[in-house]
């Protein structure tokens, strides 16, 4: 069985689909994190980032290890460093790529093949898993969504302005809807939910709601 959870960053589904899958004790997987992975191994490696033929070698050659919501590169842990705003600046361009995406979405499937698992993205219910159980699209006011990056980037000590975080969301949102594959998009069967005025738990429970009825 696996849960799919698309929306923009800030909409609260990272948060909600860890929980989520606490809840009901299978595996999560954030698969931004792993384009983060690699976002940051490129600008470790310094591979340019307008070549898409390098970013997709780059890509292959990685070993991925995911262990709930730590992150490891070749064996270190990256969880921290791949949320720094560098990576937000620079991850645009280097996901948008075909060759880029074939790779990491097999390596997605790879790690979630024979497990139950909530899988949260952007092309979750579109690209990566289209013919998921349940799909969930998670959103929330952009204004909202900005002051919750803010707020997270402040509590992991990283020092920031608020009109800058909200015009790089709104960049991200644009270059995520806009490319050509594995676009962020609302499929038909997903259910949305608006997360602007509700806490992470009544998120949380808000989609339970519909894998696990209650009474």
């Amino acid at each position: 069985m696996i849960i799919a959870i698309d929306g923009p960053a800030g909409s609260g589904k990272t948060t909600v689909a860890r929980l989520l899958a606490e809840k009901l004790k299978i595996f999560y997987l954030d698969t931004g994190a792993t384009y983060r992975a690699l976002t940051y191994a490129a600008l470790e490696r310094k591979v340019d980032a307008d070549d898409p033929q390098a970013l997709g070698d780059l890509a292959r050659s990685l070993k991925f290890t995911v262990e709930g919501s730590r992150v490891y590169l070749d064996q270190e842990d990256i969880s921290q460093q791949i949320r720094h705003p560098r990576i937000d600046k620079a991850i645009s361009k280097i996901v948008s790529y075909s060759q880029v995406r074939q790779v990491i979405v097999e390596l997605q499937r790879k790690l979630t093949q024979g497990r139950d698992a909530v899988v949260e993205g952007r092309d979750i219910t579109t690209v990566v898993f289209p013919d998921s159980k349940y799909k969930f699209y998670l959103d929330a006011d952009p204004q909202v969504r900005a002051e919750r990056r803010a707020k997270e980037l402040q509590e992991k000590g990283v020092n920031i302005n608020f009109d800058e975080v909200k015009q790089d969301l709104e960049k991200r949102d644009y270059s995520d809807k806009n490319r050509s594959v594995g676009a962020l998009k609302k499929s038909q069967e997903s259910i949305l939910i608006d997360t602007t005025g509700l806490t992470i738990e009544q998120s949380v429970e808000k989609v339970a709601d519909y894998i696990i009825p209650r009474g």
